[in-house]
């Protein structure tokens, strides 16, 4: 067996120790699983004999068409890739589990929802929206945050994203948005990016977007980790207890790291330094035991109480501010498996919102009702046929049964004569299935309507929410946001649909849209002419509160939580290694993972002649890879860094993104172009320190100099450091 195989053999012993239904879904797919055999066989069994060469009319001949081994083995290769996803193409999943804090009957008969000592297992899936399976992690985009529940009573799938509102509010547009947001089709550009004319021709033309294109202007559409990104349901949902009494509800995911984001020329920077960025930081933190977590909230609403909210529930343009509904946290979701194989459970996984079980109901937002159609008939096409839901890893973990036969990829072999209901030749009795109590009971809404092919008025407020986040956000969010705008406007070939869409923004805020305007090339934001649009709606709803602070990621620091946070440790011969060696190791002992960074690799030499280990060299890696930057002291070592450019620019673009700087003694030597020095106040999130006195085993000035730097990384960014633009990074 090898290495990997192995390890990945030890990961599943070790979980399957715990004896609980966590593991029901890792047991399924063990019969699935195979290793590497000693020889090679063809798909039928028969050994291989010669895997280097095709058969042939003599050594130079013609090969031939009776190589039946060469046209399986080719077939195979030419059928490996299936049609990539419409949308939500790139995606980065994991094995996990989730588990309830306490019972949930008093608002639904879920089943994984009742009982605390549960363990349902998961597969969760985050993807980017826009791009291709080949594009970039760090892209701006919406998050796709889907979670597959292997309950005893059935999957059940919900489907979301990061962001808690969509650019639509009836699943008829779907395909338009995603036609005018993919690369436009005449030249197939531009790959993962909305910065192009179609996307916001739409925009523009769609005022009902203004909301989700304040969210995706934001730092919420650049998360710095799949980690660190909250996950929302998007639709308002139904819970129904035993008694059928039923609650609206929103679901949120909140990760136990906190909110945390990127800044727009870090992400770009990282795109190209390492487009698996994402992927990487969710792989590596599994594999090296920092678990994922989020914990699920929800918000429910009485259905007599759902007019008073002032806005309709059944849009998917509006979320309920955190101040009028508060989340209530009822669960914990720990990812603590990779996949074994990309293809076969990453790729083929299959999520549906109309997944659901007993419990969970649907309500009549006509996006979520498009959708409940638009994801069979999606896998039916990337999947080969309607036996999707047999592939092992969207296989249910409690026993299903049907009268559904055959088709293409059919994997279950159904014994007996009938293939019908209902019938007496199965079991020698009656079998009917005639309504009744048990399985999922639609709750019985009354409906009594005309046909029509209208939007409710109460979907028509375009834009009071909009300013309510845009309102909420910290000033440096706001700024943000203003030149995403600026970027995304700026990209476009035509001045007239730069100009509408400043436009719509007057009527979100005035000052918001001038700025905006202001390095466009068109003229001053008119909320008139914005008015006198197709598709531009006069009404305006209510709400009680001006801002939410729930809405804003500053808030989002998860209490000052540093476990799994990047340290970059700068170092060339001369470092010194006697008061760099507490700082780090008080660093690690809060699971902040170092990386030791140098001129090359091997190791360097420390002013007391010790060896140490480098990581990662500044040709093969970026500031862009890390939370933060540590110079330790030494005279010699910090002119050499001092001396090489790389090293110089590292410092200085981690302290343009306004990350946490530590340097220490001689070290500030890589902030003088800043004017920083030992005497001068530092700037914000830059701990100065003097080389701390270790020689006599007191390590007391190195713990404070590590307590300091700590607390500046988890403030995450320090967005109050003065003069950032004119950093020469």
């Amino acid at each position: 067996m090898s290495p990997q195989n192995k390890a990945a053999a030890g990961r599943r012993a070790s979980t399957a120790k715990t004896g609980d239904g966590a593991n029901a879904k890792q047991l399924q797919l063990e019969g699935f699983t195979t290793e590497h055999p000693t020889h090679l066989t063809t798909n039928q069994g028969l050994q291989v004999p010669d895997n280097h060469n095709s058969l042939k009319a003599g050594v130079r001949g013609p090969t031939l068409l009776e190589d039946f081994i060469l046209r399986e083995k080719i077939t195979h290769f030419d059928h490996e890739r299936i049609p990539e996803r419409a949308v939500h193409a790139r995606g980065s999943a994991a094995h996990g589990y989730f588990q309830v804090y306490q019972s949930m009957s008093q608002y639904t008969c879920a089943d994984f929802l009742q009982d605390p000592d549960a363990k349902t297992p998961v597969f969760v899936r985050f993807s980017t929206v826009a791009g291709s399976r080949g594009s970039a992690d760090t892209v701006r985009d919406v998050r796709g945050f889907a979670v597959k529940f292997y309950t005893r009573e059935g999957n059940y799938d919900l489907v979301g994203n990061n962001i808690p509102v969509f650019f639509i509010q009836d699943a008829m547009k779907f395909p338009d948005l995603i036609h005018a947001v993919k690369p436009e089709p005449h030249h197939e550009m531009p790959q993962a990016a909305s910065a192009h004319d179609t996307f916001w021709d739409f925009a523009s033309l769609m005022p009902e977007s203004t909301h989700m294109l304040m969210w995706a202007m934001s730092d919420r559409a650049i998360p710095r980790s799949l980690r660190m990104m909250e996950g929302f349901g998007v639709h308002t949902f139904r819970f129904v207890n035993a008694r059928g009494e039923s609650h609206f509800v929103k679901f949120h995911w909140k990760p136990k790291l906190g909110v945390h984001g990127l800044v727009w020329d870090e992400a770009q920077k990282i795109a190209g330094k390492d487009p698996d960025f994402h992927r990487r930081d969710l792989w590596e933190a599994i594999e090296q035991g920092h678990l994922p977590e989020w914990e699920l909230g929800v918000q429910l609403i009485a259905p007599d109480k759902a007019e008073s909210l002032g806005f309709d529930l059944l849009d998917p343009t509006k979320l309920i501010p955190e101040e009028m509904v508060p989340v209530q946290r009822i669960g914990k979701l720990v990812l603590n498996r990779n996949p074994d194989n990309f293809f076969a459970e990453t790729e083929q996984v299959a999520f549906h919102p109309g997944h659901v079980v007993p419990g969970i109901d649907f309500s009549n937002d006509p996006l979520l009702q498009g959708r409940l159609f638009s994801y069979t008939d999606t896998q039916i096409s990337r999947l080969g046929g309607a036996n999707f839901h047999e592939l092992p890893i969207n296989k249910a973990v409690c026993p299903f049964h049907n009268m559904q036969r055959d088709g293409m990829h059919r994997q279950t072999i159904a014994r007996g004569q009938v293939a019908y209901e209902p019938n007496t030749l199965g079991s020698g009795t009656e079998f009917r299935v005639d309504g009744g109590s048990h399985g999922f009971q639609s709750f019985p809404e009354e409906i009594e309507s005309p046909k029509v092919r209208r939007r409710s008025p109460s979907f028509d407020d375009h834009f009071t929410q909009a300013r309510l986040f845009f309102n909420s956000q910290s000033m440096a969010e706001k700024e943000h946001i203003v030149a995403a705008f600026r970027f995304e406007l700026s990209k476009l070939e035509v001045p007239a649909i730069r100009q509408r869409m400043v436009d719509n923004l007057a009527h979100v805020d005035e000052k918001l849209a001038r700025r905006v305007a202001e390095p466009l090339g068109i003229g001053e934001p008119d909320a008139k002419a914005a008015a006198g649009y197709s598709g531009f709606r006069e009404h305006r709803i209510e709400l009680p509160i001006d801002e939410s602070p729930a809405l804003r990621m500053s808030d989002g620091s998860a209490d000052g939580v540093v476990r799994t946070r990047k340290v970059a440790i700068l170092v060339a011969d001369g470092v010194d290694s006697a008061s760099l060696k507490p700082i780090r190791d008080a660093l690690e002992q809060v699971g902040v993972l170092c990386k030791v960074v140098g001129p090359k690799l091997g190791t360097v030499a420390s002013a007391s002649k010790r060896q140490i280990d480098v990581d990662m060299t500044f040709t093969n890696t970026a500031s862009v890879l890390f939370d933060a930057v540590l110079v330790p002291a030494g005279a010699e070592g910090a002119a050499a860094l001092a001396a090489q450019g790389d090293a110089v620019h590292f410092v200085l673009e981690a302290y343009k993104h306004c990350k946490a700087i530590c340097v220490v003694g001689e070290g500030v030597q890589l902030l003088a172009t800043l004017g920083v020095t030992p005497e001068g106040e530092a700037p914000a999130g830059v701990v100065v320190a003097e080389t701390p006195v270790t020689n006599l085993g007191d390590a007391t000035a190195a713990t404070q100099i590590a307590h300091d730097f700590i607390a500046a990384i988890a403030k995450h960014r320090h967005w109050d450091r003065l003069n950032i633009d004119s950093v020469p990074a």
